[in-house]
């Protein structure tokens, strides 16, 4: 059978994400955009990530029948899959992914450079930074362009991308163990161009290691050097929300599109498109009878509490936590994974669920983006991953913030200080202090505030992904310079 020479012309983007939830989601938004635009689409996920997510119901594995241009391949990570339903390490990923991926991934672009009756030869691939080390190599050899990704916030991008300057100057990897705890995490950083002075401690928390082969800080900063041979860079960010950062960005990499929020592009797209709606990301089976409970409460009058899905506590921490949002003594919806607590399962003690059973509700999982739209949240007790700040400026929703890793403490910092939505739990977790700060929130007049300018943030979003808008602007110029310049 003879491929049609429209098929011919059909442009093929191969997408590539991360394999962790956080950067799986906004790189599924980014394909569905890219496929409504005319393109093929191959999504390739992990043998891992597959199987959850059709455990998770969130994949059908008759999809590509249905929804004619969009499939999906699969490449092993090297680890083992014992424990499913976890998030994996992401040093062992690093690790595995190094050693194991970079020859799947040139035979499977070589397979996919051949016409068939389904599928167009692929013509660019979109790949999630982190994965270039991986991707560049066989891509070049082969003659694919390849165009990078980044799921984080432009000010964490920006931290990454100045690791190398950290190192060169001394900052890091640490000296001794003792400058965890003595203070030198203060030391201020002002000569990073487009942002303001932050601490080492408000920069990603990779590079808190004595270490100077440290498998993280070594990948992420090649990763991150890596971006300057692509053919250019997307990040899910909005100008009218990060306009210093991008800035100075574009002056060491010019072939920069911020075209967030993705999810805001996505929700555009859901009233046209049902088939790609249907597309789901999660490696868990969300819980959706949380929403019938939130038809029953007040308008903003719930916590939202969920730390993402790498995140990982102690079991003194989950009872703090939970003493804190228990006392407050306001409705509350708290979603609590297999595998949130560190060593064991996610067990709440048995007084707190006598304490709040007549007002609160707890999922293992849920449909976040609708959540956080709902009229009764409050406010939303995060982590501060890129993906869940996101959500909530989309919904108008203020934040209590306690990041745990990676560039978390960067998105806190400029939420708290440089966008004044969000407050956050400092130090070590206590009851009292997480009482306090959701009574805030809550009954203060510094909550009010915050909503405000959460809302005011949220109608900046709409307007960027609108004809003429910012992020509309600069993905029509993605698809027509760089992925389809023909």
């Amino acid at each position: 059978m003879e491929v049609s020479a429209d098929q011919k012309r059909k442009p093929h983007a191969m997408f590539i994400p991360y394999p962790l939830q956080g950067h799986i989601t906004p790189m599924m938004q980014l394909a569905k955009l890219i496929h409504q635009r005319g393109f093929h689409v191959t999504f390739v996920n992990t043998e891992y990530n597959h199987q959850r997510l059709v455990q998770s119901g969130s994949h059908d594995p008759d999809l590509s029948r249905i929804i004619s241009g969009f499939n999906f391949e699969t490449i092993p990570d090297g680890l083992s899959t014992a424990t499913p339903d976890r998030s994996q390490d992401v040093s062992d990923l690093c690790n595995s992914l190094a050693k194991n991926s970079s020859n799947l991934f040139r035979h499977l672009i070589m397979s996919m450079l051949n016409e068939s009756p389904e599928n167009p030869p692929i013509t660019c691939i979109v790949s999630d930074a982190s994965m270039s080390l991986l991707i560049l190599n066989p891509a070049e050899d082969l003659g694919v362009p390849v165009i990078f990704f980044r799921p984080h916030s432009g000010c964490g991008f920006w931290c990454y991308f100045h690791f190398k300057n950290l190192i060169e100057k001394g900052y890091i990897p640490l000296q001794d163990e003792c400058q965890l705890k003595n203070g030198y995490l203060e030391t201020k950083i002002d000569w990073i161009p487009g942002m303001p002075a932050l601490r080492l401690m408000d920069m990603p928390t990779f590079l808190r290691t004595l270490d100077p082969h440290d498998t993280i800080l070594n990948y992420i900063e090649d990763a991150a050097q890596a971006t300057f041979k692509g053919k250019g860079l997307i990040i899910n960010t909005f100008a009218e929300l990060e306009p210093n950062i991008l800035s100075a960005a574009r002056c060491r990499v010019p072939n920069l599109f911020a075209v967030g929020p993705l999810l805001k592009q996505c929700q555009k797209l859901g009233n046209s498109n049902t088939d790609l709606s249907s597309i789901k990301s999660s490696l868990w089976k969300e819980d959706d009878l949380c929403l019938a409970w939130l038809d029953k409460q007040r308008p903003e009058s719930v916590v939202y509490v969920n730390f993402g899905s790498s995140t990982v506590l102690t079991p003194q921490q989950l009872v703090e936590f939970a003493w804190g949002v228990a006392n407050c003594k306001h409705p509350f919806l708290w979603v609590i994974r297999p595998d949130l607590v560190e060593g064991q399962g996610s067990v709440l003690p048995p007084e707190f669920r006598a304490e709040t059973e007549e007002r609160g509700f707890l999922a293992s999982w849920c449909p976040q983006e609708r959540v956080l739209s709902h009229p009764s949240i409050g406010p939303f007790l995060t982590h501060c991953g890129w993906n869940s700040i996101l959500e909530s400026i989309c919904a108008g929703v203020p934040m209590l913030c306690w990041p745990f890793f990676a560039e978390q403490p960067t998105n806190c910092r400029y939420a708290c200080d440089n966008w004044g939505i969000g407050v956050e739990i400092e130090g070590e977790v206590k009851r009292g202090e997480v009482e306090r700060l959701i009574r805030l929130v809550m009954e203060g007049e510094k909550g009010k505030e915050m909503r405000e300018r959460a809302k005011r943030l949220k109608h900046e979003a709409e307007k960027a992904v609108q004809p003429g808008g910012s992020s509309y602007c600069d993905l029509e110029r993605l698809l027509n310079e760089v992925l389809d310049p023909q």
